[in-house]
C-alpha cells in the first residue's frame, strides 16, 4: 500500500452495522509512500494509523468508490 499526502484512506467497516469511515492522508511517516500514515477523520480526530486488509487508499482525484465496488452502510 502506498499512499501521499492528501490521499484518503477508505476503512470498510468490520461488522454489520458499522459504516465505513474517510479518512485524509496528513502525512506520510513511512518510507516511499508506505505505512504508517497520519490521518484526520472526518469528525476531526488525528491518528496514526498501519492500515489493514480491510482499508484502501483513493489516490487524490480518484472517485471514493470504484466502478462496480459494492457501497457499504
Amino acid at each position: 500500500m502506498r499512499a501521499n499526502k492528501g490521499d484518503l484512506l477508505l476503512v470498510h467497516g468490520r461488522t454489520v452495522g458499522q459504516h465505513d469511515r474517510v479518512a485524509e492522508i496528513v502525512e506520510v511517516l513511512g518510507d516511499g509512500g508506505e505505512p504508517p500514515y497520519r490521518v484526520r477523520f472526518e469528525d476531526g480526530h488525528e491518528t496514526v494509523v498501519s492500515p489493514g486488509p480491510d482499508s484502501v487508499v483513493r489516490h487524490h482525484g480518484e472517485p471514493l468508490l470504484q466502478h462496480g465496488e459494492p457501497r457499504r452502510h
